[in-house]
């Protein structure tokens, strides 16, 4: 078999012809379970530099992406994605789920450096509710605050909780 000799004609398409790219390569970032917008806004420049549009490929790229301790957080997107939207829709459901709200930022920060000191448990207590306005669940600020006790207070504080 004779190829012709014109290495121009060996890619000539007939007029009627068009070519079609299907794969694309992009770096796809760490994920950043703490700052989730930020990982979408670094994949949005991914995609950007990829020429990345189609809302499916964008969807795609997501799901290959996530860690298995993050799938049950947008795990009802995944196995019934919407028509249309699909990237839009896992985008907002990951950053709802994974962001904290400004104020769990706050309370984790406030418990973070509040230490009891020379404090009575109450006192402490009374502190604690004093600093998060009373808008954080009592149950939640009752475990953050037995947390801060002193051991043998904290064995004290469960056997009267498990009385009641």
């Amino acid at each position: 078999m004779q190829q012709d000799a014109n290495p121009s004609t060996w890619l000539e398409q007939p007029p009627d012809s068009t070519f079609t790219i299907n794969s694309f390569g992009i770096c796809v970032p760490l994920f950043w379970p703490k700052k989730p917008a930020v990982w979408f806004a670094q994949l949005k420049g991914q995609f950007a530099l990829s020429n990345i549009t189609q809302d499916a490929t964008k969807f795609y790229y997501i799901i290959s992406q996530l860690d298995k301790k993050y799938v049950t957080e947008v795990e009802d997107v995944i196995t019934n994605p919407p028509p249309r939207g699909n990237y839009d829709r896992i985008k907002a459901e990951w950053i709802t789920c994974l962001s904290l709200s400004e104020e769990q930022q706050h309370v984790c920060q406030l418990l973070m450096h509040e230490e009891m000191g020379d404090w009575r448990p109450t006192q402490f207590l009374c502190h604690l509710l004093t600093l998060t306005g009373l808008s954080v669940p009592s149950d939640f600020l009752r475990i953050l605050w037995t947390n801060c006790l002193l051991p043998n207070i904290q064995a004290i504080i469960a056997t009267q909780a498990q009385a009641a």
